[in-house]
């Protein structure tokens, strides 16, 4: 997570970025929307059509997004890519 916040940002090597499992989007890093869909787009290149960060967000109202969490995130992919790692471990067993 860190490598594709650091690319959103333009800060790659968060140098001059703190970054926890509780810094927020919003008023931490105060990112944009274009760079919701930036790291949206990194996600799906890193983690495959499992994450799917737009449909995540568009779940969220504007407080949710405001408070959106690092950890929120973090959570969400760890959580889509076990779903899809017992997805293929129930096709396999069955094929």
């Amino acid at each position: 997570m860190r490598r594709q916040l650091g690319a959103v940002i333009g800060d790659p090597e968060l140098l001059h970025t703190e970054i926890t499992m509780n810094t927020t989007f919003g008023g931490d890093l105060e990112l944009e929307s274009i760079e919701f869909v930036a790291l949206a787009d990194r996600l799906r290149t890193e983690f495959g059509e499992r994450v799917n960060f737009v449909a995540f967000l568009a779940e969220k109202n504007v407080d949710d997004m405001v408070s959106l969490t690092v950890g929120d995130v973090v959570r969400y992919v760890a959580t889509r890519l076990q779903e899809g790692g017992k997805i293929a471990r129930e096709q396999q067993a069955g094929g």
